[in-house]
Order: C-alpha cells, then structure tokens, then sequence
C-alpha cells in the first residue's frame, strides 16, 4: 500500500512526519530528496530565481522530478509496514495517482503566511509568491482521502496524527486482505 502526505508550504509536512515517525511509521519526505541533490547554498540562490520566473523553475523542476520521482519509487518498494512518503507537490506533479492513500495537511492561509513571515524570514510577498506557486490548500484536500487540519496547538495536530494512524492501521489490515 502506497501512502503520500502532501499540502502546501507552511501547513506543518515536517510535524506531522515527525509525529509519524515518534509512532513508529516511516517517513521519506521529497523535500530532503532534493536537499540531496541539490547543496544548500545553490538551493537558496535557485529559490529567489525560480520563486520569481516561473519559466525557470519548469526547467529546474523538469530536471530535479525525475530523480525525486526515482528515489521515493526506489524507497517504496523497500522495507515493511506503514510507511509515508512526503510530496509537497504531489498534485502539481501528477503524481498522485500511484498513490492508494493520499492525506493533505491544511492550514489557513493567513496562518501559512505569518509562519513563513515569523519562522522562515520570508517577507509577505515572498510568502505569497510562494503559496501561489502550488495548487491551493483546499483544492488538494478535495483530491485527497484523509485531510489533517493545521491551525490549532501542537497538541492538537498530535491528536490529528494519531486519528490519522488509526486510520492507515485500518487500511492497512484491510489491504492485506485484499479489499
């Protein structure tokens, strides 16, 4: 059974995989993929470029899926049990419908903007720019099966996470009994 998690930047991804991880699912998030392929300091120089010339992130993104695509099919098709792959533009990609179980993490997007203006560095119109670089929060939680929301405390979105394992333990005994 093949799980991705996807929503937009600044939903909290990285929380819920934690939180996923802390429970004994496996995780592989694109994002450190990419991190793997691409060096920091070249990443933060193509960000600014891309982020402002959608022309040029085509061709980054045209270079740089493939190989993100390879990895996480490689990763799939290693180890045992639950496991999520993290694919922030899973939808933007096309690649959702390899997927059996999508869950999309969501937040408003006021809140998505003060935590990149607050936590990341971003000014609000970087923060906007990016956001409208993906598809919109609320049009991939149509798309998907299971949807988190992300606007509440920390303990709140552990709460979230844990329904949302219950959840995948269910698909996953119904899976292997070939439903």
């Amino acid at each position: 059974m093949r799980i991705a998690l996807t929503g937009s930047i600044a939903c909290g991804k990285s929380l819920v995989a934690k939180f996923l991880n802390d429970i004994g699912i496996e995780t592989l998030d694109a994002d450190d993929v990419v991190h793997g392929i691409i060096p920091e300091e070249e990443r933060r120089r193509l960000a600014k470029k891309v982020f402002a010339d959608p022309a040029a992130r085509a061709e980054l993104e045209a270079k740089i899926h493939p190989l993100v695509e390879k990895r996480l099919d490689e990763w799939a098709r290693q180890g045992e049990g639950l496991r999520v792959e993290i694919i922030p533009l899973l939808f933007e990609v096309h690649w959702d419908a390899k997927y059996d179980i999508i869950c999309t993490v969501i937040s408003e997007e006021e809140t998505q903007i003060a935590r990149m203006t607050e936590k990341r560095g971003y000014s609000r119109e970087d923060a906007k720019r990016r956001l409208a670089a993906q598809l919109p929060s609320g049009e991939k939680a149509r798309k998907s099966h299971y949807v988190i929301r992300n606007d509440g405390s920390t303990e709140e979105l552990k709460r979230e996470v844990e329904r949302f394992a219950v959840y995948l333990r269910g698909k996953e005994n119904e899976h292997g009994r070939g439903v």
